[in-house]
C-alpha cells in the first residue's frame, strides 16, 4: 500500500486532496504532542470531505512527552538529536528521521551522518525505524550534503538490517511526491 509521513501545520485537507491526486492511499499525520488538541483535531479531520485515503495520527515527541504521549498513541516518531540512543532504547518510539540533518561537520574519511553501528544493532533489536526524509533533501542549502550522508545510512541500516522508512516528512503539502518517485530516489543512493 503506498503512504506517506507528514507533518501539517493547519493545512491537512491541502494534503489529503494533493495525495488523493498523487495516488497514496494512506497518511500517516504527526503532531507535536506538546501542542496537540485532540478534539481539535478530531474536528478538524471530520471536516474534510476524504473518502480515498486513509488517515492515522501520530505525535512528534521529545524526551520530556515521551511517557505521556506514548499512552495516547503507539505511532510516535522523534526526530534525531542527541537524544537518539535514549528515544531507540525506551522501545516507546516507531520512528527516528533527520540523522543526517546535524550541524556537524563531516570528516575526512567518513560522513558526519548521525547514525553508527551501535544505533543500528540497538534500533533492530529494539524495533526501531529509521527515517529517511525526501523534504531534508529539497529544503536544505547543500542538498549533496545530505545525499552523501543518507548513502552512509543507507549502507549501515542495511548491514546491520534496520527496518526503514522512506516518506516526504513534509509540512508543505507541495513536497509530496508519488510513493514510487520517492522509492526510486531511494534505490539511486544505494537502498
Amino acid at each position: 500500500m503506498s503512504s506517506d509521513v507528514v507533518i501539517p501545520k493547519n493545512n491537512e485537507a491541502e494534503f489529503i486532496e494533493i495525495a488523493a491526486k498523487l495516488g497514496i492511499k494512506k497518511m500517516h499525520f504527526l503532531y507535536d504532542f506538546d501542542g496537540y488538541n485532540e478534539e481539535k483535531a478530531k474536528k478538524k479531520l471530520d471536516s474534510i470531505d476524504n473518502k480515498k485515503i486513509s488517515i492515522e495520527i501520530g505525535f512528534l515527541i521529545n524526551q520530556k512527552n515521551l511517557n505521556k504521549a506514548a499512552k495516547i498513541s503507539r505511532f510516535l516518531t522523534a526526530k534525531s538529536s542527541d537524544k537518539d540512543r535514549f528515544f531507540i532504547e525506551s522501545k516507546k518510539v516507531k520512528i527516528i528521521y533527520g540523522f543526517e540533518e546535524s550541524g556537524r561537520n563531516d570528516f575526512m574519511h567518513q560522513r558526519a551522518s548521525g547514525l553508527n553501528h551501535i544505533l543500528c544493532e540497538l534500533a533492530r533489536k529494539n524495533n526501531v525505524s529509521i527515517g529517511f526524509s525526501y523534504s531534508s533533501i529539497i529544503n536544505n542549502k547543500t542538498p549533496a550534503v545530505i545525499i552523501g550522508r543518507m548513502m552512509q545510512n543507507i549502507i549501515l541500516c542495511k548491514k546491520y538490517k534496520v527496518n526503514t522508512i522512506f516518506a516526504s516528512f513534509s509540512s508543505n503539502p507541495f513536497e509530496l511526491r508519488q510513493p514510487h518517485d520517492i522509492l526510486s530516489l531511494f534505490r539511486l543512493l544505494g537502498y
